[in-house]
């Protein structure tokens, strides 16, 4: 398995994913530890829930196609696909991103006039929800391509950036959401100019090549792949974000501002783990996949769920043991009552890490909306449970809920995947042809529209 392992150049990616993943998990950690210091468990609420604005805008308008463009980069030829490819991507996330902004903006226009809230701090979130955007596709489009070093360079910067510019606003000007967002944007603007300018240095210009017949319909492509990601990334970010505002409609600000700033410490450490494992693995599995590699694929596989595992059973021990301490290393005062809630918000984020794992293979093999299905599932025990034992039982309430939905997530998705199965070819050329099927289909459709 190491031989394979070394052929597939994943210890330098995970080296250098490793790098990206520790140093912004660093910057994030401390970051939120001066941050509760200077702004208040209300104002720290506020800024929660306008990030999970932000945050349902890169999910649902950006994401979708840029995880298309992961997933079909591996299979193009040669670098003028790629630039063809990556072009279908960039103009479809843009026009999505402009559509979300619009959202954004008339939502926080009613809630201004039906609140008097200030409208100012919706149109900060609509500029950083843009920088975002532009953030994470660079990011992603650099991982899909094996690119792991200028991902994790880029990803570091900005958020190593983004505290440091928010602290500064709020020492300077005060503890106010409106410098929180501030230096988030300038950070983010900061860190996509630098790494955008020397993605292009890096990016050689494609030959011209002569070519035969018609080249490949992207666009079809990307739609094809991308349609059943939407409602796929609604429920993901539900289930990830959508406690909060059940938190802000049953309590307080403040109670938001709390529970936000402990799930936030605790999920990212798993989260961060976990994504180191997922850019190391990710890239070269579906490539085994693409080339119906049965053997080379089930190791990866394999490999990765069990990297999984020992990092969901180590981090929740540790964290049972060390739940205090960690509180007086990376929480103010103001915030500690929230220690209670570590644990129960450990065990979900292992499960939805675990989850995303074994649900690779019907991502591999272009079968996102059999992943929907199980995040239908997360999302029905999510709507159920989160109101009812946060009306119950408060903050402790919306942490019990986090293991029980990514739960019933996690086993769904491992039902439907089967990951235990090893890839066959004929299997996946079969889902090719279903595919092929259904971009004729949409040609068809095209065509009839225009006459």
């Amino acid at each position: 398995m190491f031989t394979l392992l070394r052929e597939k150049r994943l210890f330098g990616d995970a080296l250098w994913a490793l790098f990206g993943q520790f140093g912004s998990a660093l910057a994030l950690l401390a970051g939120t530890r001066m941050l509760t210091e200077w702004v208040t468990p209300d104002m720290y609420g506020k800024v929660a829930l306008l990030n999970g604005f932000v945050a349902l805008g890169v999910s649902l308008f950006s994401y979708p196609f840029i995880g298309a463009g992961m997933r079909i980069v591996s299979e193009c030829k040669n670098a003028l696909e790629r630039a063809d490819l990556y072009t279908v991507v960039a103009s479809l996330t843009v026009c999505s991103t402009a559509m979300a902004i619009t959202f954004l903006m008339l939502g926080g226009a009613a809630y201004g006039y039906f609140t008097d809230s200030d409208i100012r701090l919706f149109a900060l979130a609509s500029l950083l929800l843009a920088i975002t955007v532009r953030r994470e596709l660079g990011i992603q489009l650099l991982i899909g391509e094996r690119k792991q070093r200028g991902a994790s360079f880029w990803q570091t910067s900005d958020s190593i950036l983004r505290p440091v510019l928010a602290l500064v606003l709020v020492w300077y000007f005060g503890g106010r959401a409106e410098w929180v967002l501030s230096g988030y944007i300038l950070a983010s603007l900061s860190a996509n100019t630098l790494w955008g300018f020397v993605q292009r240095l890096q990016t050689a210009k494609p030959e011209p090549q002569t070519q035969t017949g018609k080249g490949r319909d992207f666009r079809s492509e990307v739609w094809l792949y991308a349609l059943p990601l939407i409602p796929m990334e609604v429920i993901f970010w539900l289930n990830g974000l959508g406690d909060r505002y059940v938190i802000g409609y049953f309590m307080t600000a403040a109670d938001v501002g709390l529970y936000a700033a402990t799930y936030t410490i605790i999920n990212e450490a798993f989260n961060r783990s976990a994504m180191v494992l997922l850019r190391t693995f990710q890239p070269a599995y579906f490539q085994t996949v693409a080339k119906n590699q049965s053997r080379e694929g089930s190791v990866l596989l394999w490999a990765w769920i069990g990297g999984i595992v020992a990092l969901g059973v180590g981090g929740v021990a540790v964290l049972l043991m060390t739940k205090d301490w960690l509180a007086d290393l990376l929480l103010a005062k103001a915030y500690h009552s929230a220690v209670l809630l570590m644990p129960a918000i450990a065990i979900g984020s292992a499960l939805h890490a675990l989850g995303t794992v074994v649900a690779q293979p019907l991502l591999a093999n272009k079968r996102p909306q059999a992943v929907l299905k199980g995040r239908i599932c997360g999302a029905v025990i999510a709507a159920i449970s989160i109101p009812l034992l946060v009306k119950y039982d408060g903050l402790a309430g919306a942490a019990l809920a986090n293991p029980l939905y990514f739960g019933v997530e996690a086993l769904v998705l491992a039902l439907l995947a089967k990951p235990w199965r090893a890839i066959s070819p004929k299997a996946n050329q079969s889902e090719d042809s279903r595919c092929d099927v259904r971009l004729r289909r949409i040609n068809l459709t095209k065509i009839l529209i225009k006459s």
